[in-house]
């Protein structure tokens, strides 16, 4: 929640669109030639319908009635996986919670908002915070829980201290579920703060976490604070360092990295364990600063996990939303652009155009249309 993202770019590595329908009756956007996610999700997934990814586990059969009206009684949807968040409000709607229940509705799955603080912002800079009680979080959490199935976590900016022990209070009965931890910047939070921040992080939630996500320079201030090389940390470097902590893998942006010729720069985003390097993609450098890409890219590798997807093949698919996003991604006022977690609902320009009274021919009103 820094602010400036600079280190995602978005360069249409992929030319699909991510499509909720499903399209079962004919893809709305000519995209049924295997280059659909969704298609290629279900191959992976094969509970996956509808567009909509859903829980791996079989729905309780109904108590059977004996009614006159069974036959006309219409059949139940599956309910997609759903994924809790914890997060501030971000009242920019760039990122915190709001971005993370679009991120997260438009990967299929279901979000569950947790509000772990206030933010006062615009969408240039954080002016202030003002975190939630830490009782009132876990209240949150908890009142949900004994309703829902959770299939996986999102962890974003939690507030203070006080509120990352409450959240891993709730996050440590549930050990079976996938954690995707994101770190945003935090410097602009008073020194004592960040400090207590971080410390309270490393200790309660990277020994529950799943992937790790954040840039380069922040993973490294959280996981060596003493590194002192000429050189960046590694990524490998870097997950060595999450395993001794509990975390699995690192999922790490704003990794610079220059071309053969040594003169255009690339930002590198590597998933990694204590092995080494599993996955990534190059994206070219845009000098545009985004707000809300780390909070979009971590909620969108959520949704996939929750769906029971591999980890190699999630941030595939998660780097992939992201770069789409960000490809579209608009300025809605003075400061950064923010990722357009919608981009697939835009209108392709082949689509028949509305049609008026008299048969004449209507412009959209919105270039998005209602699924």
């Amino acid at each position: 929640m820094s602010g400036h993202h600079s280190g995602f770019a978005g360069s249409a590595l992929m030319t699909y669109r991510f499509c909720p329908q499903g399209c079962l009756d004919g893809c709305k956007i000519g995209l049924l030639n295997g280059q659909c996610p969704w298609a290629r999700r279900a191959a992976i997934a094969p509970q996956a319908s509808a567009g909509r990814l859903l829980e791996a586990h079989a729905m309780p059969a109904p108590v059977p009635t004996s009614t006159a009206d069974d036959a006309e009684m219409p059949l139940e949807q599956p309910a997609p996986v759903c994924v809790m968040s914890f997060n501030a409000s971000d009242p920019t709607g760039a990122g915190g919670i709001a971005g993370d229940v679009v991120t997260i509705a438009a990967m299929g799955a279901h979000a569950l908002p947790v509000v772990t603080a206030l933010m006062l912002r615009d969408t240039a800079e954080i002016f202030e915070h003002s975190e939630l009680d830490a009782d009132l979080v876990v209240e949150q959490a908890r009142s949900v829980l004994e309703d829902v199935k959770v299939s996986a976590w999102k962890v974003g900016f939690l507030g203070s201290a006080e509120g990352i022990g409450a959240v891993a209070e709730v996050l440590s009965d549930y050990p079976e579920v996938p954690l995707v931890a994101y770190l945003p910047n935090l410097t602009w939070l008073e020194e004592d703060e960040q400090l207590a921040y971080i410390d309270a992080f490393r200790e309660l939630v990277l020994p529950q976490t799943e992937v790790l996500v954040g840039s380069q320079q922040t993973l490294t201030d959280l996981l060596l604070p003493d590194w002192s090389g000429e050189r960046p940390a590694s990524p490998r470097e870097l997950a060595v360092a999450a395993g001794e902590r509990g975390t699995s893998f690192v999922l790490v942006t704003s990794v610079l990295a220059a071309s053969s010729g040594g003169s255009e720069q690339f930002i590198d985003n590597v998933l990694a364990s204590a092995q080494g390097a599993i996955a990534g993609e190059k994206f070219e450098r845009f000098e545009t600063s985004f707000v809300g890409a780390g909070d979009t890219l971590s909620a969108a590798l959520s949704a996939q996990l929750a769906s029971g997807t591999d980890v190699a093949v999630a941030v595939g698919e998660a780097l992939a939303f992201l770069d789409q996003a960000l490809d579209s991604g608009f300025r809605p006022g003075m400061g950064n652009v923010i990722p357009d977690r919608l981009f697939w609902a835009l209108q392709s320009g082949g689509e028949e155009a509305e049609q008026g009274e008299g048969g004449e021919e209507m412009a959209p009103l919105n270039p998005r249309y209602v699924h």
